[in-house]
């Protein structure tokens, strides 16, 4: 069964109007002003990534530590030769262990904190392990910070923190509270704290992509439901994001990209144009749609060119200075962002471009036979 997308590149009838998304490449800064980052979470798909595009990059970066608890995944991670020499160290921990994480943490100026469980039927049956590292954790990253000098902090959120229906976003949008209130305690220290928000990264572990690429040969792909959008964001503008927020955060601020929406049946298409479509219905915890700014949030939201800014509600600087300094305007009372009322949308050749290009380029999609 199939269900096209919007037939006008302004999506559905009744869609928010808003600028176009970024272009690819939009975000990354030309140089990075902090001298050594921590990344926890950092054999994980975005923090490999992030590590890569640093040591690749951003030689001003002279020391980058990669801190998770996957063993397995630092010895992978070591073995190639962009990830060895004296620039990288990698430590095993837990954001749940505050000593260990202080220990990882001494002399570094910036960490980058990606450390989460993330799936959300895992979290919904597992609800305290998931608060013991998505808040715990969270507010042990923020205790070291300001307990060893750190200078700037970004942590990585998801759009389902953003009116969550399931414990993995409830999780996300607490830690994201704690790193924006955490402005508020920092009192002299040199310390800015900043959180970045997005959708599915596209072919990340776990993500619907690589599990149609699996599945396609097989001649069915699984649909929870036809009506069903997501927002996207390729895994390069993720790593840019961040490092945007990192170096031009005020502190406090959420930072949200301009991304576009997809139909989870066109995903279906242009990965398996001869699969039939088996529906299976949502999963606990599961959204029809995902949404990074609410109507509420709006009333405090500044538009850029290529993103968002959702403002602290007790920011500890001018409002009026940061949007007359950086550009932006006030969004509308009206405003509100959600995947199913988007403006811009991937069509199925577009998600063929976008697999080839950031996911696997030998992939050719399965037609039957």
């Amino acid at each position: 069964m199939r269900i096209d997308s919007p037939t006008s590149a302004s999506g559905p009838e009744g869609a928010d109007r808003r600028s176009p998304t970024c272009p690819p490449g939009a975000f990354e800064p030309g140089r990075l002003s902090v001298s050594s980052i921590l990344v926890t979470g950092g054999t994980g798909t975005f923090g490999n990534a992030f590590v890569r595009a640093v040591l690749q990059r951003h030689p001003e970066i002279t020391r980058v530590v990669v801190f998770s608890r996957d063993e397995l995944k630092q010895s992978e991670m070591a073995s190639e030769p962009v990830f060895q020499g004296r620039r990288v160290r990698f430590f095993i921990g837990d954001v749940r262990d505050r000593e260990r994480l202080q220990r990882a943490m001494e002399g570094v100026d910036a960490v980058v904190h990606a450390a989460a469980m993330k799936q959300v039927p895992a979290v919904e049956y597992n609800p305290f392990e998931a608060i013991k590292t998505n808040v715990l954790g969270s507010q042990n990253v923020i205790e070291s910070a300001l307990h060893l000098g750190v200078r700037r902090i970004v942590a990585l959120s998801t759009d389902k923190a953003s009116a969550p229906v399931n414990l993995y976003g409830a999780t996300k949008l607490c830690s994201d509270k704690l790193f924006v209130a955490a402005n508020n305690v920092r009192g002299s220290r040199d310390l800015k704290l900043a959180v970045v928000r997005y959708g599915n990264v596209l072919g990340s572990r776990g993500s619907v992509v690589p599990v149609y690429l699996r599945n396609a040969r097989s001649g069915v792909l699984p649909v929870t439901d036809v009506r069903m959008t997501r927002f996207s964001i390729t895994l390069a503008d993720g790593v840019g994001l961040c490092m945007m927020a990192l170096e031009h955060q005020w502190g406090g601020e959420i930072f949200v990209p301009k991304l576009p929406s997809y139909r989870i049946t066109d995903v279906a298409a242009a990965i398996g144009p001869g699969c039939r479509q088996q529906i299976i219905g949502l999963r606990p915890g599961e959204k029809l749609h995902e949404e990074m700014i609410t109507p509420t949030d709006a009333l405090a939201t500044i538009e850029f060119a290529r993103h968002y800014v959702i403002l602290p509600s007790t920011p500890a600087w001018s409002v009026g200075d940061f949007i007359e300094r950086e550009g932006g305007t006030r969004c509308p009372e009206s405003f509100h962002y959600q995947s199913s009322t988007n403006v811009d949308w991937l069509r199925p050749a577009q998600i063929r471009d976008l697999i080839s290009l950031h996911v696997d380029p030998d992939f050719r999609p399965w037609v039957g036979g």
